[in-house]
């Protein structure tokens, strides 16, 4: 086959909208698996260790998949070589998911030569599959060179132990996300430009928006099956579960019915999708990881209700809206051109709550969240239609 032909078939068309593929969407089922080991692993180690570990642990799973997301942007999913791949990378995916518990353990190198495998592997075939002449070409080689790059600290860090094991890897994910700032720019083979980066913003925007799903489907799961688990069902239980479920559809509320149409119509006439695009993983990683955190919370206000609110629960019930509103304030930040002001009401109500909530029961401050989340969804949703309707007016 020739390389017009092999490129043809390879690559997606620009001739017509990309859409989310059923490969695409079977893909997303592993990262479901790994937002759930993820949860369980902060709330089995809520120090600062242990965040600090879940959060180098959530980068490297969102890395993988975020790259594959660009991955199935330019390339055709259906085609047969890179549904091979999209396959093998969530193979890999599902060890490194199963190897997160004990990722900071017996299982570090199993992890890290996992995600390597992702990263490094991932680019390697598409460079093969396009061939040395394609305009993608040198893109795609300085991203292998930073994985290669990056790959070398997560190695040396699943060969290491303890303190040395987390500060390797912070420094792999670090290569990874500067990488894409300063255009993969690499000694020897220059660098991108974000107008390189000849997206489909459509496509892209859709497939954040589905890992939000994916991650709130987490928080729905979490919540269900700790209700589950009570031998008996009380009032007190029935209430536990009501916060948590309010909660979750805070959270989609405020993305979904805010911002997400916003979002799909921005990305797709910017005149630098590309630039858009990067700007929207880097504040999904915050808004999913606040997502990650609440179904934590979630999880306490159902078993851990009546207890005392101490600090490490505290990071979690507070810190998990926090997250969340954050990294919305700076997606809608991306999408609008300012930050809304009721996500910023929120974020300061939070702060007042983090003041009192020491003396205060889980299950109160996990309702006092969940009514500040539902506080902010609902007045960004008069705001957004009162503009919607000024828009129309005109």
């Amino acid at each position: 086959m020739s390389h017009d032909n092999r490129r043809a078939t390879t690559l997606r068309s620009r001739n017509e909208a990309a859409r989310v593929s059923n490969e695409e969407l079977f893909f997303d089922l592993v990262y479901a698996f790994s937002v759930t080991q993820l949860s369980h692993y902060l709330l089995d180690h809520l120090t600062l260790l242990g965040a600090f570990q879940t959060l180098v642990m959530w980068f490297a799973v969102w890395l993988g998949w975020q790259y594959t997301a660009w991955t199935t942007n330019w390339f055709n999913p259906g085609a047969l070589r890179i549904r091979g791949v999209l396959f093998a990378i969530m193979l890999l995916a599902m060890v490194m998911a199963s190897a997160l518990p004990g990722a900071f353990a017996e299982r570090g190198l199993v992890f890290a030569l996992c995600f390597v495998g992702i990263q490094a592997g991932r680019t390697l075939c598409m460079l093969i599959a396009i061939g040395s002449n394609d305009p993608l070409t040198p893109n795609f080689r300085r991203l292998l060179a930073w994985n290669c790059l990056a790959g070398a600290f997560w190695i040396a860090g699943g060969l290491a132990e303890g303190q040395a094991r987390l500060a390797l890897w912070f420094v792999g994910v670090l290569c990874e996300y500067i990488a894409p700032m300063i255009g993969l720019r690499f000694p020897g083979l220059g660098r991108s430009t974000t107008a390189d980066w000849t997206i489909d913003g459509g496509h892209l925007a859709e497939r954040c928006q589905l890992f939000v799903i994916v991650a709130l489907g987490e928080s729905v799961l979490a919540t269900g099956i700790a209700f589950g688990h009570h031998a008996e069902w009380h009032g007190i239980d029935l209430f536990a579960l009501l916060v948590g479920f309010s909660g979750s559809l805070a959270m989609w509320w405020m993305y979904f019915d805010t911002s997400a149409k916003e979002a799909t119509h921005a990305i797709e006439h910017s005149p630098d999708p590309g630039g858009i695009g990067a700007k929207f993983h880097y504040t999904h990683v915050i808004l999913v990881a606040g997502i990650i955190v609440c179904a934590v919370a979630d999880e306490l206000t159902i078993n851990e209700g009546s207890h005392h609110a101490e600090l490490k629960y505290l990071g979690a019930l507070i810190g998990g809206p926090a997250l969340y509103l954050f990294g919305n304030a700076l997606f809608k930040r991306v999408v609008r051109g300012f930050l809304p002001q009721s996500h910023l009401y929120g974020l300061g109500l939070l702060a007042v709550l983090a003041v009192f909530a020491p003396h205060l029961s889980v299950m109160v401050v996990g309702t006092l969240t969940t009514l500040v989340m539902i506080a902010v969804a609902a007045l960004e949703a008069a705001v957004r239609r009162r503009a919607w309707a000024a828009a129309a007016a005109r």
